[in-house]
């Protein structure tokens, strides 16, 4: 009679879960196959020789619509060999219309093959783990006094044209503009005069910005368990905030005929908030600007895309906070890499100081200069068509698994500059 030692015991034992483990895969992909019986092929592949993480993947609508005319976006999944992606379809973003999914890991110069399963007919959604968020919440019930909000309370909108009586610190919109957020860190802007962007540093992967200002209108100055406001904007550029360089100065986003902020897209992987600025007079002129803010899961990046009608101006900067604590970085960039400016150091609001890392990153070929005024430094940018896109970060060393020294967050920034230059390739294959 054969004798099973304990060794032996546990590799079968291991086997026995390996096989079960396989048939549960092998009924799901069949159940899916059943559930969506069309399907096509998309080949993801990585140009760098380096690896990416947690690298986003667009599908373009009209890319899909020409691979599967029927594709039906209220029922899909995507495959990666048996195991199913989070994704989502964009149906509101004017620039990202389509399929967004997001690879934990891209190996260097290596392609994945992915599949995209499909009903023709009815709804069916999926439940993933939401890791980007974002919102809008302004008050109901009372009433403005002297250009203050007086009574009522918070409700979130998906789309806000701002009362004429509305001013910062008005008491209406919660922390004061729309937010929005991936796992990694939170942004804001001030939806009035100012439009300034500044940072929610995380403490947790959790979505938190649904709570943010809730138990006190700016209690987010203080540190609080899911993290806190780590920026000081004031009259700066924040990060990545829009103006014009004008007269020695940047110039924001300051006087206009009115504001309309809306969420496009509020996703499990992929959030974004389009805001129309009607009338913006600067330097002598009147234009109207529509900003595209957008974020993806697993990234610290905002992308922001920017158009302007009824004039051409010669610049549209950017740029980062002056703080004396923080050393600053400048490329122009390469072939091989965008440019970017970026500041390291002891900036954070948090009491004396938490290490802080913020950036923004912009095309070789659109940088003008880099250049400076008493609050901020500058990125001058020359729009292309009057249009003109360009990154911006913040990294703070309290996030789970977060960025601790300068060198870190410069290898970080080198390597999302080299990745912005030589995106993921994205190839369709056949119909199924």
């Amino acid at each position: 009679m054969l004798k099973l030692t304990a060794t032996s015991k546990v590799g079968a034992m291991c086997l026995l879960l390996l096989l079960a483990l396989w048939q549960t895969g092998s009924l799901l992909a069949q159940n899916l196959k059943k559930q969506f019986p069309k399907s096509f092929t998309v080949t993801v592949s990585n140009p760098l020789g380096q690896q990416r993480e947690e690298a986003m993947v667009y599908m373009a609508e009209e890319e899909i619509r020409k691979q599967a005319p029927a594709f039906n976006p209220q029922a899909f999944v995507v495959l990666d060999g048996r195991n199913e992606i989070a994704s989502q379809y964009n149906l509101h973003d004017p620039q990202h219309r389509g399929i967004v999914l997001v690879l934990g890991q891209l190996a260097p110069k290596a392609s994945r093959t992915l599949t995209v399963r499909y009903n023709e007919k009815g709804t069916a959604p999926r439940a993933y783990n939401k890791r980007t968020q974002a919102e809008l919440s302004r008050k109901v019930g009372g009433a403005f006094q002297n250009r203050k909000y007086i009574g009522g309370t918070f409700e979130n909108v998906d789309s806000l044209r701002v009362p004429d009586e509305h001013t910062d610190h008005s008491y209406f919109i919660r922390y004061e503009g729309p937010g929005w957020e991936s796992d990694k860190v939170g942004y804001r802007f001030y939806l009035d005069w100012r439009n300034g962007t500044d940072v929610f540093g995380k403490k947790t992967k959790d979505m938190v910005l649904q709570q943010v200002g809730q138990d006190g209108f700016d209690s987010y100055h203080e540190e609080q368990p899911w993290g806190m406001d780590v920026l000081k904007v004031g009259k700066a550029l924040g990060v990545g905030t829009l103006a014009m360089f004008h007269g020695g100065q940047a110039n924001r986003v300051a006087e206009t005929d009115s504001m309309i902020s809306v969420i496009r897209e509020n996703g499990d992987m992929f959030s974004a908030i389009q805001t129309t600025y009607y009338g913006w007079k600067v330097a002598g002129m009147t234009m109207d600007v529509q900003s595209l803010l957008s974020i993806h899961a697993g990234s610290r990046l905002t992308h922001h895309q920017v158009r302007v009608t009824g004039a051409t101006p010669q610049n549209l900067s950017t740029g980062l906070n002056k703080d004396k604590k923080a050393t600053l970085h400048t490329s122009p960039g390469t072939d091989k890499a965008w440019g970017y400016m970026a500041s390291y150091g002891k900036q954070s609001l948090n009491g004396d100081g938490d290490n802080l890392g913020i950036a923004v990153l912009f095309r070789p070929r659109d940088l003008l200069e880099f250049t400076e005024d008493s609050n901020s430094h500058v990125v001058m940018l020359k729009p292309a068509d009057n249009q003109v896109e360009y990154y911006f970060l913040a990294a703070w060393e309290l996030e789970p698994d977060g960025i601790k020294t300068e060198e870190q967050f410069m290898q970080y920034l080198q390597k999302t500059a080299q990745e912005l230059a030589q995106p993921v390739l994205v190839r369709f294959g056949k119909l199924q």
